[in-house]
């Protein structure tokens, strides 16, 4: 199970927590060290069922200098994919991805019923 976050992002904190607390093993990768990729987001997309502007952290900096809540509805998902690929702080976080789940954001509830689990 890879645990993709951002170390500094308390959503990630309570997230990485939460595994800690459950007994779940997982490897961590920071988004801001190492992206993901194209080929990544678009299998995470497809596999995960959300609209795409579910990926975006629209509470993020970036997004809001690029002026994207205005533009990704125009954007085609292509260009959506290549956008968040190029900058992993775009990226909605944490996102939790194994062979069965892809989860995106940290929603304790969501998690547990997931994952089969209760604190």
């Amino acid at each position: 199970m890879q645990f993709i976050c951002y170390p500094k992002c308390s959503t990630c904190m309570k997230a990485k927590k939460w595994l800690d607390s459950h007994g779940i093993s997982y490897e961590e990768r920071y988004i801001h060290e190492k992206n993901p990729t194209y080929a990544e987001l678009a299998d995470w997309h497809k596999r995960s069922g959300l609209p795409l502007r579910k990926f975006f952290n629209t509470s993020g900096q970036r997004y809001r200098a690029l002026g994207l809540r205005d533009k990704l509805g125009e954007m085609s998902e292509e260009e959506a994919l290549q956008l968040l690929a190029s900058d992993g702080m775009l990226v909605k976080r944490p996102i939790l991805v194994d062979d069965a789940h892809v989860l995106v954001g940290f929603k304790e509830a969501d998690w547990e019923q997931t994952l089969g689990t209760k604190a």
